[in-house]
């Protein structure tokens, strides 16, 4: 039967003596209360001996407690024995403690006499003595539940009964105790009992065995005196009837395999003042598991207890104490593979304790606040032990273990304390075992036993076994330490305008406002040092964070922290005064919250420890930080509070915003508070779209408030605070800008919002309404249509061409013209697909006009021509520089018919597709970026043979670009088609330069030299004929005469 799931022994060099250690830190710091973790003292057995699998308290005299550690697989000096297990007797002793093997039993195993033949009677090897240990007084009992008997049956046969020994009188007389080994062997009967298995004593001595295996493991609960165990032994008798004895009998089949006795412990649970015994029966009630109340004095069931949930070993261990201090036993059951639903909907194992309140005899109340582990496995409530009142507060006190819990599973034990409901649901201390799950947990906790005062310094002490690891702890309890303090500040009001302290620095001086502070300690305790140091600690302001300004200071050393030690005797308190002062106005903003003055105090650490070697410990319950509070006079009437009313209006310089511009933004806003108090540290808090920057302060207007705005980042929130003023008085209304960029605008939100809000830290209308102000995202583009002609002008009649009357090559058509259109797309917004048709003269009455060649482009432009392109398939001079043509001229036959009507070209001076018939080029135009263009390049050749037919006819070929952006690669729309158009004229003009008809220069000397002659031999035929003499007209000799002067009649 596998009555104990224990790991396996451990291979390694057996110690027989066992080291105690006192340890500094042996295990890390818990949740402190009172016991003391930092300096425990280790007792360690030998390795694999399980040292630690059990403990107790042993009184060898109402002055004296020592421990008893359990070690059920230590070697012993028994012959022929292996691992028969041991018991270590450990005296208390501060200096040099130590622990010693206490030797129950010298014999190995014992043989006898049947039908005449020797046999080998017991088997003790690996019969886990020790397991269990119970100490009474000077009373001790230990127990091997795995002992082995042969009984007297003629058949070989052998069972696991168990057997205990008891001491008395430290340890005068040892006698065996072995109730299971009677003549009702094998399953049916008490062959497989395994009596010790769980064992206690009564308050008046009476021994109460738990024996789990009998009767077809239903189990069995055994009890008799101490003195009626003595008086039945008889050395050499393996059956001996104890007079007195009681015992659980045999019930029916369907009580198998219930395992009544699991775990006992005593009460008193019927009013009859004798203790009755609890058992625990962990498989009982198809698994949900049960706990019985035994009658003390019949074993009659008083009450039965039944788990809530099936395979919980509801059971497994049980403890009583006296919980809420009402004179009434209470009860604890541990269930420690209870399961709790996760927060996946997982059902874990986490372990339950069980309260149940006994409000009057045999009605046991269940408290509805359990105690539940917090870790998977941690096997919580393994192990139950009172441990009497360990705080002095009048309510009895308990541990409970997890030997799995923890980080690493190096277990855990918490103490929680008792108050008038029952238990406190949170522990106030939790130890912590050192030791790290390797090989096998070191199982710290697995027993524990407390309720035991064992350096007398009044405080009850506990034991932890971890046997894993084969050792034990000793924690023992600290003197408790009740404080009480008082803190004031008067007055409670610091009037900044009222300065009648004089604060010296050096040779200056200066009054300050003041105020009076003053505090009182006083201490007490039980077992506490007359004389207790104290750290105390004064901190003005405490509530401003570190680095924050401190608004006031002491005086006397112009610091906002006051550090000292006061030494106090019990019961006699102890008290401080000085001042305060605040400081000048201009060194802090916040006026407005309290002045919080806190008091903190401790016992010094280092302090000497008593004559226990104990150092006091604060009450955990103890409020060991006063505080009080001063307020700064405002201007705000009789009850010292103002109450703004804070108005904001937002305006923009613009209500929309394109995508891919850095768009900047200016916001003005009026700030205004029509309240009857001023707004404290009023600050305009400004909310930032993601898509947004700060840029800085607007200062191009005289009128604005110049501002001071610092830029923070909090939760991935971006926001902007600008100071308005501490305090913005009521009356006030400023003007202020602020400029923004939103320059990572996205297409998935068609508005983007900055809030705006006033705020201040008055405790009445402390902000104003928030106020969006909102700026619509608009796809935009300026996109243009430039080109130029090359050249920009064709001269008539072209050098170096004649008419050929078959063309090869492309300049047998005539002069070359290059039309260059460049698609600018000027931003903001991108756009990404954009059609560009090219429309230019090509016939006009079947004669040729201008002849495409080629087409070349750069950027992300595709063109369509159907076969427009050099038609004839001429070859095309080279042109290195260029691009490369994208259009390849589609083949096909040209067939030209010549119109015999009037000559309509004769008729026309601008050439265009209105009144001719032209080529149509369409291009589609890819992704163009802000700031991008595409280039398309149109090569022809005008045909000159047309226009030479014409001669000093001027002619203006027009060609025509038309743009329309068909996409843009945003899901917000245009506002509007964004389109364009762009007119290329390349004028023919005839003239005599650059011209093949031109008359040579010498002809033209010789002409004008000709001219010259005949100028020369005209002039002298005429002189000759006399046409240079000159004939006076008719009438000139009389009016010669008629101009000589007249003779005077004087003469």
């Amino acid at each position: 039967m596998m009555m104990m799931v224990l790991p396996k022994s451990r291979s390694g060099a057996r110690w027989l003596a066992v080291s105690v250690v006192v340890l500094a830190a042996v295990l890390r710091r818990s949740a402190a209360f009172n016991l003391d973790a930092e300096s425990p003292v280790l007792y360690s057995g030998p390795p694999g001996s399980y040292f630690g699998y059990s403990v107790d308290f042993y009184r060898t005299n109402p002055s004296s407690v020592s421990i008893l550690i359990g070690a059920p697989k230590a070697n012993t000096t028994q012959p022929n024995i292996t691992e028969g297990g041991s018991v270590y007797y450990c005296p208390w002793s501060l200096n040099q403690p130590y622990c010693s093997a206490i030797i129950f039993d010298l014999e190995g195993d014992r043989t006898a006499e049947i039908n005449d033949t020797a046999f080998q009677m017991d088997f003790k090897s690996r019969q886990w003595f020790g397991a269990t240990v119970r100490a009474h007084g000077n009373t001790i009992l230990a127990c091997a539940p795995l002992y082995y008997w042969r009984t007297f049956n003629d058949a070989p046969h052998s069972d696991a009964t168990g057997t205990c020994y008891l001491s008395t009188n430290n340890f005068s007389r040892i006698v065996e105790y072995a109730p299971c080994r009677s003549e009702r062997g094998d399953r049916e009967g008490q062959g497989y009992c395994q009596g010790g298995f769980s064992a206690d004593f009564t308050k008046s001595g009476k021994v109460v065995l738990g024996g789990p295996g009998s009767f077809y493991w239903q189990g069995q609960v055994i009890s008799a005196t101490t003195e009626e165990i003595v008086n039945a032994y008889y050395p050499g008798y393996f059956r001996s009837s104890v007079m007195g004895q009681i015992q659980t009998k045999q019930a029916q089949s369907g009580y198998d395999d219930s395992y009544l006795g699991y775990s006992v412990t005593v009460g008193e649970f019927t009013g009859d003042d004798v203790e009755d015994f609890v058992a625990g029966i962990p498989k009982a009630k198809s698994l949900f598991g049960m706990v019985s109340v035994l009658n003390g004095s019949d074993l009659r069931t008083v009450v039965n207890l039944t788990g809530e949930q099936m395979g919980s070993y509801f059971g497994y261990t049980v403890a009583v104490t006296d919980i809420n201090h009402d004179g009434q036993d209470d009860l604890l059951v541990g269930a420690p593979m209870f399961m709790v639903r996760g927060s996946g909907g997982r059902l874990e194992e986490m372990g339950r304790v069980y309260i149940y309140l006994q409000w009057k005899p045999l009605e046991l109340e269940r408290n509805t606040s359990h105690l539940t582990g917090t870790q998977v496995f941690g096997r919580f409530g393994s192990s139950i032990a009172p441990l009497g009142d360990l705080n002095q507060d009048g309510f009895n006190d308990v541990a409970v273990s997890s030997p799995f819990g923890g980080e690493d599973e190096q277990g855990l034990v918490f103490i929680y304390n008792g108050h008038a409901d029952g238990l406190r649901d949170m522990p106030s201390q939790v130890l912590v075992g050192q030791w790290a799950s390797s090989t096998m947990p070191a199982s710290f906790g697995s027993a524990i036993r407390g309720n035991a005062d064992l350096d007398m310094n009044g405080y009850p002490d506990l034991i932890v076994g971890a046997f894993g690891v084969d050792s034990a702890v000793l924690y023992r309890a600290r003197p408790i330490v009740h404080a009480r303090a008082t803190l004031t500040v008067y007055p409670s009001m610091i009037n900044p305008e009222e300065k009648n302290c004089l604060l010296t620095n050096g040779n200056e001086s200066t009054f300050v406002s003041c105020v009076n502070l003053s505090y009182c300690l006083a201490a007490s305790g039980k077992h506490v040092p007359e004389k207790l140091v104290f750290l105390v600690e004064v901190q003005l302001d405490r509530l401003k964070q570190k680095g924050a300004v401190r608004r006031a200071l002491f005086i006397d050393t112009r610091q906002p922290v006051m550090q000292m030690n006061m030494t106090l005797s019990k019961e006699h308190p102890q008290c401080y005064k000085t001042q305060i002062y605040l400081r000048d106005e201009k060194e802090f903003r916040d006026k407005l919250s309290s002045i919080y003055v806190g008091l903190n105090f401790s016992l010094d650490p280092h302090a000497a420890a008593d004559a226990h070697g104990l150092r006091p410990i604060l009450n955990y319950q103890t409020a060991d930080l006063i505080e009080q509070k001063a307020q700064i006079l405002l201007d705000c009437g009789e009850d010292n509070i103002c109450v703004p009313d804070l108005k904001l209006a937002v305006h923009g310089d613009k209500k929309e915003i394109f995508l891919g511009d850095e768009n900047s933004v200016m916001l003005m806003f009026n700030a205004r508070n029509e309240g009857e108090g001023g707004a404290y540290e009023a600050e305009l808090y400004v909310v930032l779209p993601p898509e947004a920057d700060y840029s800085g302060i607007a200062r191009n207007n005289e009128s604005f408030t110049q501002l001071t705005c610092s830029y923070e980042t909090e939760n991935q929130t971006r926001y902007l605070s600008c100071d308005l003023g501490n305090p913005m008085k009521s009356g006030t209304s400023l003007w202020a800008g602020l400029r923004f960029t939103v320059p990572r605008l996205k297409d998935t939100r068609k508005m983007v919002q900055f809030d705006l809000q006033i705020r201040s830290k008055n405790e009445n209308n402390s902000q104003s309404e928030v106020v969006p102000y909102k700026l619509d995202v608009v796809v935009q583009a300026d996109v243009i249509l430039q080109g130029v002609s090359r050249p920009d002008k064709v001269f008539f009649p072209p050098s170096n061409w004649k008419v050929t009357k078959k063309l090869q090559v492309e300049e047998d058509i005539g002069p070359s013209v290059q039309h260059v259109y460049e698609l600018v797309n000027n931003g903001p917004s991108r756009i990404s697909q954009t059609l560009l048709e090219v429309h230019c003269p090509m016939k006009v009455q079947g004669h040729r006009l201008v002849y495409p060649l080629e087409v070349t482009t750069q950027g992300p432009v595709n063109c369509t021509t159907n076969g427009i392109i050099n038609p004839l398939e001429l070859k095309l001079q080279q042109a290195p520089t260029e691009p490369t043509p994208i259009i390849t001229p589609s083949p096909g036959h040209h067939v030209e018919r010549r119109e015999t009507h009037r000559d309509l070209l004769s008729e026309l001076s601008n050439v265009s597709c209105s009144n001719v018939e032209c080529w149509k080029l369409s291009c589609n135009v890819g992704l163009l970026e802000r700031g991008t263009s595409a280039i398309l390049k149109v090569r022809s050749r005008i045909w000159a043979e047309t226009f030479i037919k014409r001669t000093y006819k001027h002619y203006v070929l027009e060609c025509s670009a038309k743009y329309t952006v068909q996409k843009m690669p945003y899901i917000i729309l245009p506002r509007e088609v964004l389109s364009g158009a762009k007119k290329m004229v390349t004028p023919v003009v005839w003239s005599k330069p650059d011209s093949q008809y031109a008359v040579p220069l010498w002809i033209i000397i010789l002409a004008v030299l000709v001219g010259l002659l005949l100028l020369a031999l005209l002039i002298y035929v005429l002189y000759k004929l006399g046409f240079f003499k000159r004939s006076l007209p008719y009438g000139t000799a009389m009016e010669k005469a008629q101009l000589k002067p007249q003779a005077t009649s004087e003469a």
